[in-house]
């Protein structure tokens, strides 16, 4: 009888990246639910999840596709955008990233699978290269010192209003903004301003300074329209009233203009978008601060600084405010908890690559071929508005506005009008001489009234000669070494080897989800028909971003049960940062602009507080119990003492110490009945996905983490997409844009660009495309049972602090390290140390409890990877039981002295209690793969101490 052939539909799987996915096979399933005591894995996660808040009906999600079928999905939405050439400018500008430098970073997983560098001793790769960055910034800019990135320049502008805020004199309540900065940035500084009840004045600096005080003044260099302004007296008139000068600059135009710090500037920031990173839509792209050193202990953000290691070599790791806002809370200065540290290193890349003659030279062609550009204008007639420039121009058109757009257009090219019969045309390093051609085209409506180009060859630069720059930048070796691409294709190699990544081995982290970016979804983000979009091209060209937002914000209100979804903020703490502004306008719409009371849990992230303080609400503090819960008698007491005034509550759903708790949906009530909003932060989503939905069970808004749970990659601390949720009454207060012609309820713009880092919105895109509404759950309950595997596997080691009754935890657990440190005199850092050695990322340090250890295992990771981990850790035990029974001393052992380089190890003296090979070699599989840790444990205090952070000759430090 023949052999029955298997069905055409059993061959064809749309479903197997969800195996692919998903680290963990049905027999490993098997295992991990005895090892936990449960029957099934829905059986354990309905013990675990509170049925009150269990979700009744699946998400409605498209079913889930193959890899292959939702590429071609995609790409079809990628070609619904239209791709024309921009002169457009306005911050954002054509750049050409080098191939190494595209395949070898942006594209590596060894890049962009890597954490933000808190342990510093596997991140000396990624820090070198933002400590290049940081130097790059401080050489162009002539600045002291600067920070590792911001996410855009409009939102480094704000951060700088804050920072001069607080680091002048002045008790003045105003700031000046120069009406010719670009139009987003004033937009987002305003939005920023008004909570915290500063006047923002935009017009004419020098008669706004005449016009009375303010405590700083910001000013664009060149300003919008392509103008070089002298600021030099401004300067000095600014300072004379005891306020701070801010800049905001075009790091390219620096090479050839008179940098900031040299006419005694006070803060410099900008974007390095031009820097080798594509338009993408308006990000993800790395802006940067620079300011004075008396400012520097003030500076928001992360800076990387120089130290030394235990064995007196030098080593990078962050230095003075790292996390500063988890620890002074709503005192903290900024939200900010992530950069743009991918596309930071990628910019620093761009200049190791050309090094600063070729900077100069990239420079020179775009300001001689804007030159060009505006003698063949004035040639034909047209007036020039400014004599000066060094990319841009503007021209007055008249009545002729209209059709040279139109004719641009229909040349495919997109140019700026900038005011009414007005024209801007910005150039950039991809411009060539038939584009200038082109646009003499547009312009003359008449291809015999266009000039020969070559007439006009000789024509010098619009720079003024007064700011000419004649100082020196980028002298230092790294970025005049790397000349051939074997040359910069090692020290990138060089520079990864150094760091230990997803791509190596788990980075088990608590509430920071480090779960698989897999290629598939990664493959989209170079793709033309996303990169190469200016944010501000007209919106009939933008057909495919719009469709890629609709479906992806369907999804994720799917997902967390809300009615609206902004993707504007790009990065989580300014997903909170515009939920806050959503509750705050929604209060004062209603008439009661006088409820600014925000009620936080005292285990909530440090985020939580200092967003409440930024938005001008008044954080009170409730108390957690001994599990930690929210009290919700300390809760309740808050509320009614604060009826009149509450705005909101903000709490962490599974909370901060990786527990259901059971009482939320009452919490949510209690709230409400007191008239305020609840806010439940989207930190902990990776344990909800189709098993609960804060939109449901009472959450009002919350943020997203799509580089957390909708796997966008952390890429060494960003780029990241924080979305703002909220329920359908809170819609209208949204964040809208004006710049780009979107409405909004009272809230503006929080981010440069209208869809923020729109060019990773791809990978969340393809993510829940390829997994589906079935494939998301299994990811969540892999993850519950995968925390509680480690759980139970650990606890006769390491006892897990926090659980619900029955014993189980979330996605994540807290290991309580706090009794050991008594006992034998090891503390939970000194473990991460020792981990190290394993081949591990620690979990998260002494966070949410000092002491202790969070982990994350997520569910992309394999039972063999677990177990990896979990013999790692039993093993450490073991370590740390040979040094309570005394046999070695507690200031003298391998947890002490970990992590060990290999340098260490070779030594031919030897003096320690415990073999060499134990220090290399802990467990037998090490000798087969092993991780060797560029440097040894660093000192933080020497660090701080002796601060650096650029890229300083070793000799200096070595003496300081």
């Amino acid at each position: 009888m023949p052999t029955r052939a298997t069905p055409l539909a059993e061959l064809e799987n749309p479903s197997e990246f969800i195996a692919r996915h998903i680290g963990i096979t049905p027999d490993d399933e098997a295992r991990m639910l005895a090892a936990v005591g449960s029957f099934s894995r829905q059986e354990l996660v309905a013990g675990i999840v509170p049925r009150s808040i269990a979700r009744s009906t699946p998400m409605q999600l498209p079913p889930a596709v193959s890899e292959a079928a939702a590429l071609a999905e995609l790409r079809a939405i990628a070609e619904q955008n239209r791709v024309f050439k921009s002169f457009i400018g306005q911050g954002y500008h054509g750049t050409l990233t080098p191939g190494v430098i595209l395949r070898n970073i942006l594209e590596n997983p060894a890049w962009y699978t890597a954490y933000t560098p808190y342990q510093a001793e596997i991140s000396q790769g990624r820090m070198e290269a933002l400590v290049n960055f940081q130097t790059m910034v401080t050489d162009l800019t002539g600045m002291a010192i600067a920070n590792a990135s911001m996410l855009d320049e409009a939102t480094a502008a704000a951060e700088a209003m804050t920072l001069a805020k607080r680091s002048v004199r002045s008790k003045s309540n105003r700031f000046l903004v120069a009406a010719d900065c670009h139009p987003q940035t004033i937009e987002v500084v305003r939005t920023r301003a008004e909570p915290m009840g500063i006047a923002v004045v935009v017009g004419d600096i020098a008669a706004l300074l005449q016009d009375g005080d303010c405590f700083g003044v910001l000013a664009q260099y060149p300003a919008t329209d392509g103008t070089v302004h002298d600021l030099r007296a401004l300067v000095a008139t600014a300072h004379a009233k005891d306020a701070a000068f801010c800049v905001a600059a075009d790091l390219l135009a620096l090479t050839l203009l008179t940098p900031p710090g040299e006419w005694d500037a006070d803060i410099v920031v900008g974007t390095t978008q031009r820097f080798g990173m594509p338009m993408g839509n308006g990000g993800p792209h790395a802006a940067y601060m620079a300011c004075r050193d008396a400012f520097k202990r003030s500076l928001p953000g992360r800076l990387v600084g120089v130290s030394i290691d235990a064995e007196g070599q030098p080593a990078y790791r962050l230095a003075l405010q790292t996390r500063e806002q988890h620890i002074r809370r709503e005192k903290a200065t900024s939200n900010i908890c992530t950069a743009q540290v991918l596309p930071a290193v990628i910019a620093s890349m761009y200049a190791v690559y050309h090094g600063p003659d070729g900077l100069r030279r990239i420079a020179e062609r775009t300001a001689r071929l804007s030159a060009i550009l505006a003698r063949g204008l004035a040639q034909m007639g047209l007036e020039i508005t400014s004599a000066t420039g060094f990319d841009t121009l503007t021209v007055r058109t008249g009545d002729a506005t209209n059709a040279i757009l139109d004719r641009a257009q229909r040349g495919h090219a997109n140019l700026r009008a900038i005011a009414e019969g007005c024209l801007s045309v910005a150039l950039d390093e991809t411009t060539t001489r038939e584009d200038v051609v082109s646009l003499w085209t547009w312009f003359a409506g008449d291809a015999a009234a266009v000039p020969a180009f070559a007439a006009f060859e000789d024509a010098d630069t619009r720079i003024p000669a007064a700011l000419r720059r004649s100082s020196v930048f980028m002298e230092h070796p790294v970025f005049n070494t790397h000349r051939s691409e074997t040359s910069m294709l090692r020290y990138i190699r060089a520079l990864s080897d150094k760091d230990l990544a997803l791509d190596r081995s788990m980075i088990p982290l608590g509430s920071c989800t480090m779960k698989l970016n897999a290629t598939s979804e990664m493959i989209p983000i170079t793709w033309p028909g996303f990169a190469h979009i200016h944010p501000f091209a007209p919106r009939d060209q933008l057909q495919g971003y719009a469709t890629l937002e609709r479906q992806l914000c369907d999804w994720l209100s799917q997902a967390t049960g809300y009615a609206g979804i902004s993707l504007q903020p790009n990065a989580g703490s300014q997903g909170e940062y515009a939920g806050l502004l959503a509750i705050r306008a929604w209060h004062k719409a209603r008439g009661d602009a006088q409820r600014d009371v925000c009620l936080i849990p005292s285990s909530a992230h440090g985020t939580n507080p200092a967003s409440a303080q930024m938005v001008g609400l008044r954080v009170v503090v409730t108390a957690c119990d001994a599990q930690g819960n929210v009290d919700m008698a300390d809760l309740a007491a808050k509320c009614e003492q604060h009826a009149d005034k509450l705005a909101c509550v903000m709490i962490t759903y599974p909370s901060t110490h990786g527990v259901f708790e059971t009482q939320v949906k009452d919490l949510c009530a209690l709230v409400h009945r007191h008239g305020g909003r609840v806010y439940v932060d989207g930190a902990n989503m990776n344990a909800l996905v189709g098993v609960a939905a804060p939109g449901e069970f009472g959450g009002d808004v919350s943020h997203l983490n799509l580089h957390k749970t909708f796997c966008i990659p952390h890429g060494g601390g960003g780029p990241g997409v924080g979305p703002v949720c909220v329920v359908e009454d809170l819609v209208p207060y949204l964040p809208g844009h004006d710049t780009a012609g979107l409405d909004h309820g009272g809230v503006g713009a929080v981010s440069a660009a209208p869809l923020g880092n729109a060019a990773v919105l791809p990978i969340s895109w393809m993510y829940c495309r390829m997994m589906g509404a079935d494939g998301l759950t299994q990811a969540t309950e892999t993850a519950i049972l995968s925390a509680n595997y480690i759980s139970a596997r650990l606890k006769d080691h390491f006892p897990t602090l926090y659980a619900s009754a029955n014993g189980h935890v979330a996605h994540e657990c807290i290991l309580d390290l706090r009794g050991i440190a008594k006992t034998s005199g090891v503390t939970a850092e000194d473990v991460a140390k020792r981990l190290i050695d394993y081949g591990f990322h620690a979990p998260t340090l002494s966070f949410p409890v000092a002491g202790t250890l969070m982990v994350e295992p997520t569910e992309s990771e394999t039972l063999d990877e677990l177990d990896r981990f979990i013999d790692a850790m039993m093993a450490i035990r073991a370590e740390i039981a040979q040094i309570e029974n005394g046999t070695w001393p507690q200031d003298d052992n391998p947890l002490k002295h970990a992590p060990h380089t290999a340098a260490r190890l070779l030594q031919p003296e030897w003096t320690r209690p415990y073999p060499r090979e134990l220090g290399a070699f802990a467990l037998p599989a090490l000798r087969r793969a092993k991780y060797w840790p560029p440097v040894a444990r660093i000192d933080n205090v020497y660090g701080d101490r002796n601060l650096f952070c650029s890229c300083v000759p070793v000799v200096d430090y070595a003496q300081a």
